[in-house]
């Protein structure tokens, strides 16, 4: 029989990764809660138009790499590949517009059917963070300061760098479009298959393209600010000097766009040399028109996604997990007060390891295996006087120690 195999794509994550990923989350969880952000959490799996509506039919996450199904009530039902259309259609069918603004933070799996790479898997895991039901300039500002905080306590901020751009509004967005798409007419030649496509359908995605053909038309394409109207450049001021005033420092990148229109003004990534091609750790932008698109009233609204798998991958170390106090009996009559003096000890905040069999030495080596940096012996002699052997188990010291105090001398160790 061929040994079963995890799914191409998918992963297991073993204890050492899982605290690693644990640690990228609280550190996340604690800027965003100290920033008044409160956490949601929305379905794994939603009906497939939530997608559709959001990220556009010619989008290629919605053409090739959504996990998509019929279930059995005949509903077409797919597997979140993004985080931020399922708060949207949280927020509307909620009725949450009388809440606004709010301000919002999760973290879970996502699921994209893409070619497996480093740092990119089709399970994958994301942090998010909204902001909806603000228009002013303070609310782009305060998401790209929770995102350079996240950076700092992670340890990671002088490997990334911030790029920004501004999209401007509708009419900015149509003044470029027109523009690129001219300038791509007349190097239709030189486009990839792919590019043609977009430049069909949705032309500023072409700018998107790491087609090496692409790239070089790209180059010459007219900058995206020089179509800005006065009122997206002085939004788009407003936010970089928000950013000054923080010391965030960012760089200005005319070729970062987003494809859909319901993306306006500030876009941003952090971005990082150090994972490869796979640079981009946190992405985001505003999105004004992203509710109503969905079916809700007018609301501004801005936000970022970033990878868990990537930050993990980009942190040197992560704090230590507690050393556990190993409580060991020694023979059958032991084990009674093993167990009740282990669940004991937990009560009282103490990482405890049970010995569960072998002789004496097995349960020390496994012991020091896990990293104990104490063991309580319990023997038949120990019993007899209601006390308790402590080990120390990096200086190989041992004590006696009633049992009834046993808890203030493994204060130490807690």
């Amino acid at each position: 029989m061929t040994p079963l195999q995890p799914v191409r794509g998918t992963h297991d994550i073993w204890p050492e990764e899982s605290r690693r990923h644990r640690w990228v989350i609280d550190v996340f969880q604690s800027i965003a809660e100290r920033y008044g952000f409160h956490e949601i959490a929305t379905p794994i799996f939603e009906f497939t138009e939530v997608f559709k509506r959001t990220l556009g039919d010619t989008s290629d996450i919605v053409t090739k790499e959504m996990y998509s199904f019929t279930d059995r009530g005949g509903g077409e039902i797919t597997l979140r590949p993004e985080y931020t259309a399922g708060i949207v259609r949280a927020f509307i069918s909620k009725g949450l517009a009388q809440h606004l603004p709010l301000k919002v933070h999760g973290h879970g799996p996502m699921f994209r059917y893409e070619r497996p790479q480093k740092g990119r898997l089709r399970q994958f895991h994301q942090l998010d963070i909204e902001i909806l039901g603000v228009a002013e300039p303070l609310a782009d500002i305060e998401v790209i300061a929770v995102a350079a905080d996240l950076l700092k306590g992670l340890g990671i901020v002088d490997e990334s760098e911030l790029q920004l751009n501004s999209l401007g509004d509708g009419e900015s967005r149509a003044a470029y479009r027109a523009a690129l798409v001219d300038y791509l007419e007349d190097h239709r030649d030189r486009l990839s298959e792919d590019s043609l496509r977009r430049l069909e359908r949705n032309p500023l995605r072409v700018l998107d393209s790491k087609d090496e053909g692409d790239l070089q038309v790209i180059a010459g394409a007219p900058p995206l600010p020089d179509y800005l109207n006065q009122r997206s450049k002085d939004l788009f001021a407003a936010v970089c000097a928000g950013l000054d005033e923080l010391g965030i420092s960012y760089c200005l990148n005319p070729r970062l766009v987003r494809g859909l229109d319901y993306y306006t003004h500030a876009a941003f990534e952090f971005t990082t040399r150090s994972l490869g091609a796979q640079g981009a750790l946190i992405a985001g932008g505003r999105y004004d028109g992203l509710v109503e698109a969905m079916g809700g009233a007018p609301t501004p609204a801005t936000g970022w996604a970033a990878g868990i798998e990537r930050l993990a991958m980009m942190v040197d170390s992560v704090p230590a997990a507690p050393r556990p106090v190993a409580v060991i009996p020694i023979g059958e009559a032991a084990e009674t007060t093993a167990l009740r003096l282990a669940q004991s000890l937990r009560h009282d905040g103490f990482t405890v390891e049970l010995g569960y069999r072998g002789n004496l030495g097995k349960r020390l080596k496994r012991a020091n295996k896990l990293g104990a940096c104490a063991a309580v012996l319990l023997g038949e002699d120990e019993l007899a006087r209601n006390a308790a052997t402590v080990r120390d188990l990096d200086t190989g010291e041992q004590t006696e120690v009633a049992l009834d105090s046993l808890t203030t001398h493994l204060a130490r160790y807690r």
